[in-house]
């Protein structure tokens, strides 16, 4: 069984992409699993081309410093010739109608001036990266189903079409995670790409700026230390901070506080000696040019054997190869 996950460097990592799911891919993963920085999914908007090549290259070393097994990471674009030749014959498998019906697009696509071709075609450069690994298993959240039917639905078309050659994957619900908060407004889901980041604990960022995030989170005027996600959210996401750090439930860590001062200085000492190590690790590597670098061509390689049969049986029955 092969798993595939990746993570999109359309901003520096935050705390709720490590808790959430890096964190869970280093612990959990399985010998077959595999995790890629999907840079090219982040050209479907408006972007900067050096800020893009950066995060890529930070992307990679955080999850290497979260503990993920070298041999199963690699980076999307250093195999964009063969990604680039599937995505393409998947598009000549592809109706309109399919792309433009997916609901990701229609939400993104919304009020832009500009609406790039990438951003309706991102779903079936999605499928070139399942079907290309070979991936069997793509857990997801519900927002990404609707892609992974349509890898599936396009592996089974160009089968039945052409000659089998693609692995037929299926969707898997990503285990439930902390939806963490902005801290700065408990209404809004933390995110790497808001233009505000005092609210954003960033995995990379110094302790000392981590704690004064943390200090300045929002909660409440209410005399009341409970876990009430609805009556108190603010309150709330710190509580699921810490618990997510110390591995107990919000409820239970709620009972060891009298007050939010103290509550807050808990949650920061936590977060940071969390991310102590990451943060450690993937800086050495960063600065280590050389060594991400040697990880990052190995890596690649092994995507590009893991990949070549497919591509070129797939090529080849459909009449290009």
């Amino acid at each position: 069984m092969t798993r595939l996950s990746g993570v999109t460097p359309s901003g520096h990592a935050h705390l709720g992409n490590y808790l959430g799911a890096i964190r869970r891919w280093a612990r959990e993963g399985g010998p077959g699993d595999l995790y890629f920085v999907s840079d090219l999914h982040g050209m479907t908007i408006s972007y900067n081309p050096s800020r893009l090549r950066k995060l890529a290259r930070e992307s990679l070393a955080v999850l290497l410093a979260a503990g993920i097994d070298q041999e199963r990471v690699f980076v999307q674009s250093d195999l964009v010739r063969e990604v680039g030749a599937l995505t393409w014959l998947l598009e000549c498998t592809c109706s309109y109608g399919e792309a433009a019906r997916m609901t990701q697009f229609k939400q993104k696509a919304e009020g832009q001036g500009m609406v790039r071709l990438g951003l309706l075609t991102y779903p079936v450069l999605m499928a070139a990266d399942i079907l290309l690994q070979n991936a069997t298993e793509v857990p997801v959240g519900q927002d990404q189903t609707q892609h992974v039917e349509l890898a599936r639905s396009l592996a089974r078309r160009f089968n039945s079409t052409y000659g089998e050659v693609f692995t037929v994957p299926r969707a898997v619900m990503a285990p439930t995670a902390a939806r963490l908060m902005d801290l700065s407004d408990p209404t809004r889901k933390m995110s790497k790409s808001t233009q505000d980041n005092a609210g954003v604990v960033f995995v990379l960022d110094d302790p000392d700026l981590v704690r004064r995030k943390i200090t300045r989170a929002v909660t409440d005027t209410e005399d009341r230390l409970e876990y009430r996600p609805s009556s108190q959210p603010g309150l709330a996401n710190l509580l699921e901070i810490l618990a997510a750090c110390v591995g107990r439930s919000p409820a239970e860590v709620a009972d060891d506080f009298s007050g939010y001062g103290e509550l807050k200085t808990a949650v920061a000492d936590a977060v940071i000696e969390e991310l102590r190590p990451l943060r450690t690790r993937a800086l050495e590597l960063i600065d280590d040019q050389h060594t991400l670098d040697k990880i990052r061509e190995a890596g690649a390689e092994r995507a590009r054997e893991r990949g070549a049969h497919t591509l070129t049986a797939a090529l080849r029955m459909a009449g290009v190869g």
